[in-house]
């Protein structure tokens, strides 16, 4: 219901139950996109409020050439960007060799660390969550984007594409470079649990 077109019009018409029924619908989704790329709940809750404004403000331009919940997704996300780039996070290039405690560069051969123990165990644990939280909050705005849209959201390579402004092949691409950066803190995560 809320990606069909006379739901649309009802939302341009300003009627209050579709209103309140597109915020019901999408809330979790956009609340959970913010969460992932600005990891601040605050922020992530001012971007929601952000994207329903921005989105009912400006529903009268929607022309439903993609569904409702893609569009959303992109105001969503280009809210959550802005508020990143005021924070000017750092990000750490992958090409780069890793430095150790005493500051001597390494080379990143994690992807190469043994998985064996016990993965249900580790997979479920509370500690493994937050490490794949802080690995997904580590990756750049650009990886990180296309990790959450695509693999937590689970949106279509073809909707990733839509709500980034990207070429499908971009897509994958930057989404084969997030999966190998978590891949590769993930198994220095299990590596050091040993």
């Amino acid at each position: 219901m809320p990606d069909d077109p006379e739901f649309v019009e009802r939302l341009r018409a300003g009627d209050k139950e579709a209103c309140a029924l597109c915020v019901r619908e999408h809330s979790t989704n956009i609340y959970n996109l913010a969460l992932k790329l600005t990891g601040d709940p605050v922020a992530a809750e001012d971007v929601l409020q952000e994207t329903f404004l921005s989105a009912f403000k400006a529903i009268r331009r929607f022309e439903g050439r993609s569904q409702l919940s893609t569009w959303l997704y992109r105001i969503a996300h280009n809210a959550a960007l802005m508020r990143l780039r005021k924070r000017q996070v750092e990000t750490v290039s992958l090409d780069e060799p890793a430095e150790n405690d005493e500051g001597i560069p390494e080379p990143r051969d994690a992807l190469r660390a043994d998985w064996s123990a016990n993965p249900e165990e580790v997979l479920l644990s509370d500690e493994m969550r937050q490490a794949m939280d802080a690995a997904v909050a580590s990756l750049s705005e650009t990886l990180r984007s296309v990790f959450v849209l695509r693999d937590i959201n689970g949106l279509s390579t073809a909707q990733t594409a839509e709500v980034l402004g990207l070429s499908e092949e971009a897509v994958k691409s930057r989404l084969l470079r997030a999966r190998l950066a978590l891949r590769e803190q993930l198994a220095a995560y299990v590596t050091r649990r040993r």
